[in-house]
């Protein structure tokens, strides 16, 4: 029987994290230390959700499902990338894209060419091929709120 991960986030205060909630980066992710992370949903819908170190209490970040935010998000991985991710259909698979915060939600933008893929608990961050993957696009459109995205 496998035992709670039990971490202090300096973000969040304590957090105890099911093993089942674990999600294992065996190559990391770019430029970031440690190989487990947890997803926390600390604004139910929202869309928002918090990519948690288990291995670095101060590491957060902000992530999104790209499919509630661009009805046309495409994913296009390299032979290597699909073979360490497993999945035979990506559609199945959690996607998700960091955030880059600001106060003016028209200044928020997320990178599209670069998105984590999480299949059977094991995450990658992958090189996105498609063309219109934008390492810094606009999460909202002018006037836009992340209620209007998400319909």
């Amino acid at each position: 029987m496998t035992s709670l991960t039990l971490i202090e986030s300096s973000r969040f205060g304590p957090l105890q994290v099911e093993p089942e909630d674990v999600i294992d980066f065996p190559l990391g992710m770019i430029g970031l230390p440690g190989h487990r992370y947890t997803l926390l949903d600390r604004n139910p819908g929202s869309g928002f959700l918090w990519l948690h170190s288990l291995d670095e209490p101060a590491l957060a970040l902000p992530v999104v499902d790209p499919r509630k935010f661009f009805t046309n998000f495409a994913v296009s991985m390299g032979d290597e990338d699909r073979e360490r991710v497993g999945a035979s259909d990506l559609d199945a698979a959690e996607l998700y894209i960091t955030v880059r915060a600001a106060k003016d939600p028209a200044d928020i933008v997320v990178n599209l060419k670069a998105p984590i893929v999480v299949w059977e608990r094991v995450g990658h961050q992958v090189l996105n091929l498609s063309p219109d993957a934008s390492l810094q696009a606009p999460l909202f459109a002018a006037g836009e709120t992340s209620q209007d995205a998400a319909e």
